[in-house]
């Protein structure tokens, strides 16, 4: 009952695995034991799933293809050899943007209400429209201007009936490239889908990873075989984290540690501290879901909670959607958590409950995990656990700002800006102020406009923009503008005529979910309707004020104001007669627009007056959270998980037609330049051999401190110079056809080449930075694989010599495949990063570690001798080994195995030859 939720799911996995050898007694005891042995001790967790994305998830599933080649070698049954766990992998880094709508078409639609709409559509889909009120020659003779596609999965709409139409020719030619580019690779998944056991394949044009493990493949509860347990996940994904939202535990871990997790491994972490992120209070009723996201994380950076789990309680978190928790969750990077857990409550079921749960699945999901405690209860009598640390965080200290009125950096609360305003207007001209003579303050200018007068001020609003960009994206700030909007209309305001209103949805979802909300209409009839999907406001594409709202604006030298929900509002960037702009959150553009002037105090003014001449304030027409909820849950939740469950069911054309071979094992093609058999099990036999010495080794690269993974790893783009680069031409291709290594992660031949060939790589024995080395035989420097590849041949084992903290960085598989498959048997070091040593264990390198005090430099090493390490037959955790140079020198270095299970591992030759064994 004290524990942390999230220490509870680690808990479950450690009851429910516990098999003596990979999970023992002692290690749910620890975690049992959380309050004190949190930060001490090392604990394994055996995750339910693993997601994976193509460009980590193709070295993963070659290895699998030959992990079944050498057991059926070795004379086993290579069908038994299949992910243990389930595996989700989604083919989403593939798109690459070859072409893009080089002409629109700007069409005038006369919608019911008298206004006109003018939208930038691509003729092509207009035309794709099986209700078209024009003809083919009609829109040919009206093309002009740029338009960018919509790349994002999601549907186009046809701007008359708002009705999905086919895609336009960009996105399919695009996905054409796509599959031709990737032919090699696709087929590769698509026979990987079709004879392994656990895994699933999920199909270009489908989705982002991170989207579909959100909205598709998460579990909350898994149902294995009638079996009930937590679902929990580790990813190759930065924004895995998100599931965290949905109370399920789950962090982005590097290749070597998903493969592991896939092998029947558990994964190995520190048992964490977990900081308590206490809500309290009520949200303002002014306040949007970005402004909790983003002070909620501003209160985090400032805690210190790197590398600790973060769990949330407290009577405030109900009033957070799941949208709102995902996107928290998703923000770890930014303060620098593992996770961000919220454990599962009624919020969650109902989320659940428009996402396509059934009513059989979600009471089975309730009841379970109540039985198990997993489930927060709201009520206030429930007790909470026990939390390293609390952090509060008042909800109701979250209030609205808008930024401006010339850098989005000067933050404005609302309820200050008729006084900031005011500040603005008598300052000196700078970054903010305007210098407006005291008697020249409250100047009004009449106009004339469209048979109408009207009177303009310092403050009035003559541009106001509703953009669904990258800071507005999530669904209930642009419905919250929207069901504003409903509100104003039934209450009689309107906006001037005068004011240039405009809604740019960020893509075709959000104008679908605001008309399928039903508030599209009610932004139509205040001025803000779609005029097309791109960026125009922002970067200054605005259309000319009316000239005589230009003129008057000149004429009586009145800072008029543009508001909008952009990200750019520098000093006359919207329009050169607009000197005033601020960044405003959806809702707040449309209530500024309605009152027509930013000299408002929204607590004691009206916006205006409404039927009946009845005063109407923002408060009474702002929407609820619950009332936002809602719309969101039954309109935006309900419609997304319909469509992606759609496409998960169809699946697509090219995907359905793509030929892949169903063979037991795969078909190896020689000539393949992409996915080649690594030569992971080359010498695998049925039983494990002691460790092996390593004699007379020579040093292949001598290193300072801080070596990187990025130094290590084949990363971005191959140069034309490199090994990798001679290779492919050898094999036929042209610099053109290279590609990325990212893209070639399943060839060993060309990764193994890309191995410490970063271009930043300081190796002393070449005295600045260059992917070099010298081979000591010949006395010649070469690209470090040429060495590599020669010691090879000759016969000659080699080590790196390294300083501190050799790892640094993210985690990277090929960090440690591309060094084993160089011929490194051991790397000797000051220190390391604790998951690159167990990635070294992992693959078969073994880490040795200088003794407190010493170095190369103190040990008078020169890392041209060569080195002797003998492995006694009854090696142990950090046993004290001796190193042998050429030159007589003796001296001790620790074995940083840290427990039994990586010293099994070790003497197997890494987690796939242990697996592989265990398969035999």
């Amino acid at each position: 009952d004290t524990l942390p939720y999230s220490i509870r799911v680690l808990f479950e996995s450690s009851v429910r695995n516990c098999d003596g050898f990979l999970v023992k007694e002692t290690d749910a005891m620890n975690i049992l034991d959380w309050k004190t042995k949190q930060n001490h001790v090392e604990v394994p967790f055996c995750p339910a799933r693993v997601v994976l994305q193509d460009f980590t998830g193709i070295p993963a599933m070659v290895d699998f293809a030959a992990m079944r080649e050498a057991v059926r070698n070795a004379g086993g049954d290579p069908v038994k050899v299949n992910p243990a766990c389930p595996t989700d992998l989604t083919v989403d880094h593939s798109l690459q943007i070859d072409f893009k709508v080089s002409s629109c078409c700007f069409v005038m639609i006369n919608l019911a209400s008298g206004a006109s709409l003018w939208k930038a559509v691509g003729a092509q889909q207009l035309l794709a429209c099986d209700k078209k009120p024009f003809t083919a020659g009609w829109l040919a003779g009206r093309s002009s201007g740029p338009f960018s596609a919509q790349i994002e999965n999601t549907p186009i709409l046809c701007p008359f009936h708002l009705q999905p139409v086919p895609e336009p020719e960009t996105v399919l030619k695009n996905q054409e490239m796509e599959f031709g580019r990737n032919r090699e690779r696709l087929q590769f998944f698509k026979w990987s889908s079709k004879v392994f056991e656990n895994i699933t394949v999920i199909p270009p044009e489908t989705g982002m990873a991170h989207q579909v493990n959100l909205e598709y493949l998460s579990r909350v509860v898994f149902d294995m075989k009638d079996f009930l347990h937590p679902d929990s996940v580790v990813g190759t994904d930065s924004h895995t984290t998100m599931v965290n939202g949905l109370g399920i535990l789950g962090w982005g871990v590097g290749g070597i540690e998903t493969e592991a997790v896939m092998l029947g491994m558990p994964l190995t972490l520190t048992l964490p501290e977990v900081v308590g992120c206490e809500l309290t209070g009520t949200v303002s009723p002014f306040a949007t879901s970005i402004d909790i996201v983003l002070s909620i994380t501003k209160h985090l950076r400032q805690a210190d909670v790197a590398g600790k789990f973060v769990e949330f309680f407290g009577r405030g978190i109900s009033q957070l959607s799941v949208a709102d928790r995902t996107t928290i969750a998703n923000m770890c990077p930014e303060y620098g958590a593992i996770l961000s857990f919220f454990p599962v409550d009624n919020v969650t079921l109902k989320h659940l409950k428009h996402a396509g749960f059934d009513k059989a699945k979600l009471e089975v999901t309730e009841a379970y995990l109540k039985a198990v405690k997993l489930f927060r209860n709201d009520e206030s009598s429930s007790r909470e656990p026990e939390y390293s640390q609390v952090v509060q965080v008042s909800l109701s200290s979250i209030i609205p700002y808008v930024s401006g009125p010339k850098r989005s950096q000067d933050r404005v609360v609302v309820n200050n800006m008729k006084s900031d305003f005011q500040a603005c207007l008598n300052e000196k001209s700078g970054v903010k102020g305007f210098q407006i003579a005291a008697e020249k303050q409250n100047d009004i200018v009449p106009v004339q406009y469209e048979g109408n007068e009207y009177k303009l001020s310092h403050g009035c609003v003559v541009i106001a923009a509703v953009i669904s960009c990258t800071n507005n994206c999530n669904p209930s700030v642009m419905l919250a503008a929207g069901l504003l909007a409903r509100k104003a209309v039934e209450a009689g305001l309107m906006v001037k005529p005068y004011i240039r209103t405009s809604l740019s949805p960020g893509s075709g979802m959000v104008t679908h979910y605001l008309s399928s909300s039903g508030v599209l209409p009610y932004l139509s009839k205040l001025g803000f309707e779609v005029v097309g999907y791109g960026c125009s406001t922002c970067v200054g594409n605005t259309a000319p004020l009316p000239e005589a709202i230009r003129n008057a604006i000149k004429q009586g030298d009145i800072i008029a104001c543009g508001v909008l929900s952009g990200t750019r509002n520098f000093e006359g960037r919207l329009c050169d007669c607009v000197r005033a702009n601020y960044l405003a959150s959806p809702p707040l553009v449309v209530a500024y627009a309605i009152a027509g002037t930013v000299r408002i105090d929204f607590d004691t003014e009206p916006l205006g007056t409404g039927f009946n001449g009845k005063s109407i304030y923002l408060r009474d027409i702002w929407p609820t959270r619950q009332e936002l909820h809602t719309v969101e849950e039954e309109c935006v939740v309900s419609s997304m998980f319909k469509e992606l469950k759609e496409k998960m069911e169809k699946g697509n054309k090219r995907w359905n037609l793509l030929e892949a071979p169903e063979s037991t094992l795969f078909p190896w093609d020689l000539k393949s330049t992409y996915i080649r058999c690594p030569s992971f099990f080359d010498k695998l036999a049925k039983e494990a051999v002691a460790p092996q010495a390593v004699e007379n080794a020579h040093v292949l690269l001598f290193l300072g401190d801080s070596v990187t993974t990025d130094h290590i790893s084949p990363a971005g783009s191959i140069a034309r110079s490199s090994a990798a680069a001679k290779y492919l031409t050898s094999k036929g291709l042209t610099p053109r056809e290279f590609n990325s290594y990212g893209a070639r992660r399943g060839n060993d031949a060309v990764m193994t080449r890309g191995t410490f060939a970063n271009i930043k790589l300081l190796n002393k024995f070449i005295g600045k930075p260059a992917p070099k080395t010298v081979h000591f035989p010949s006395g010649q420097t070469l690209d470090v694989f040429e060495a590599a590849e020669l010691y090879q041949k000759e016969g000659i084992p080699v080590i790196i010599l390294a300083g501190k903290k050799y790892g640094l960085g993210s985690s990277r598989d090929w960090a440690a495949k591309g060094p084993f498959l160089l011929g490194v048997k051991a790397v000797l070091a000051e220190s390391y990063e604790k998951v690159h040593r167990s990635q070294l264990i992992g693959i078969g390198i073994a880490p040795l570690q200088f003794r407190p005090g010493e170095n190369p430099s103190t040990l008078g090493l020169t890392g041209r001798e060569q080195f002797s390490i003998f492995f006694p037959p009854d090696l142990s955790p950090r046993m004290t080994l001796e190193i042998k140079t050429s030159t007589g020198k003796v001296f001790s270095v620790i074995a940083l195995f840290e427990n039994n299970m990586e010293i099994t591992l070790y003497k197997n030759g890494g987690s796939l030859n242990f697996v592989a064994r265990r398969f035999l």
